[in-house]
Formats: C-alpha cells, sequence, structure tokens
C-alpha cells in the first residue's frame, strides 16, 4: 500500500502482518480521491481540511490527506495490533505535528467532544462484520462535530445494507469490486 498523491506521491506504509485489519485498497482510495477532488455534488476541499478518520487502521486514508494538503487528521483506532503500525506510519512520514492518535474504542467510550473542534471530513471504516453505524452517525450528528459543508465518507462491504439514520443524506454511493463508498451529510 501506497501514498498515491500529494507530496509523499509513492511512499509506502507499514502494514501487519495478520488479516484482522483489511487496509483500503489503492484503487479504492484512488476512486474516492478523485470523486472528492471533482465532483460538484459537494463543497469540501482536502487541501486545509481537519479530518477525522475513524477505524483508521494504518493510516491509508488520513496520510493520504495529509499528503494532498490537509492541516490536520485525527486518527481514531482501537485495535491493539494495529495501533503502534498506525503510530509508525505517522512517524516515518513526518506528520506527528499534524495528527493526533486517539486510542479508544468508538462504539464504547468516544466522546466527541473531546475534540473540541469540528471537521470538514470525517472517514468511517469500520470492520465488515460492523452491522449497525447508525447510532454512531447520531453521535456524530448530535456532537456537531461536522463542519456545515462537511462530508462524512463511509466504506463498506458492497453488499452491506446498512440502516442509516433518516437525517444522514446520501450525496453519492459508488461500487468498485467488493468495497461501496458511500458519501453523505446531515439535512
Amino acid at each position: 500500500m501506497r501514498i498515491i498523491s500529494g507530496s509523499l506521491k509513492g511512499k509506502k506504509l507499514f502494514e501487519p502482518k495478520n488479516k484482522e485489519t483489511r487496509p483500503l485498497k489503492d484503487l479504492t482510495k484512488e476512486s474516492l480521491f478523485n470523486i472528492l477532488l471533482h465532483t460538484n455534488k459537494f463543497d469540501t476541499n482536502i487541501e486545509s481540511s481537519n479530518v477525522l478518520d475513524l477505524f483508521s487502521g494504518v493510516g491509508s486514508f488520513g496520510l493520504e490527506c495529509l499528503s494532498r494538503g490537509s492541516s490536520f487528521v485525527t486518527f481514531v483506532e482501537s485495535y491493539k495490533e494495529v495501533t503502534p503500525i498506525l503510530i509508525k506510519n505517522i512517524s516515518n512520514l513526518n506528520y506527528k505535528n499534524s495528527s493526533l492518535v486517539v486510542e479508544k474504542d468508538i462504539f464504547k467510550n468516544l466522546n466527541f467532544e473531546i475534540f473540541n473542534k469540528k471537521f470538514d471530513i470525517i472517514f468511517m471504516d469500520p470492520p465488515y462484520k460492523e452491522k449497525n453505524l447508525s447510532p454512531l452517525l447520531k453521535k456524530i450528528n448530535t456532537s456537531k462535530v461536522l463542519n456545515n459543508k462537511g462530508i462524512i465518507i463511509i466504506h463498506r462491504h458492497k453488499k452491506e445494507n446498512d440502516n442509516l439514520p433518516d437525517e444522514f443524506k446520501i450525496i453519492e454511493q459508488k461500487t468498485y469490486g467488493i468495497s461501496k463508498i458511500i458519501f453523505g451529510n446531515f439535512n
């Protein structure tokens, strides 16, 4: 897995040796960023953006954002086997000063108010086995951590039919291989 574009184009990321982590595939990531950069369906700019990378794994999405000019990325990951690799990737790419790693279980003990900031982009890449994203999206909405023009991007298995809350508006949805990418925000 590599950084696809930006100031660190071509740099390799460290990955875990186990099968418990499902890194975002480069083709899916490239397609996702093409939509972010070229769509007219929403108005979110990667450059100078503040990004929240939930279920961040090795950090491929957030690190790509930093390589493309985002000002800050907050990574949230609780899996103890992958967190050291995430921290190693951040350090290896010299992004310690423009990132924060939060080691908390997103569903059990993450209070979004601790961030004390708003995000332009929130990326969610939960395990495919996670079936109920609605409470998490509701928590994001009630905490008001997404900027008014901000976007939420959700990476799911293409066959997954998620029960999303009514206030979450899907703006665009694309399928790449076994992946489904949902772009949305709140009404």
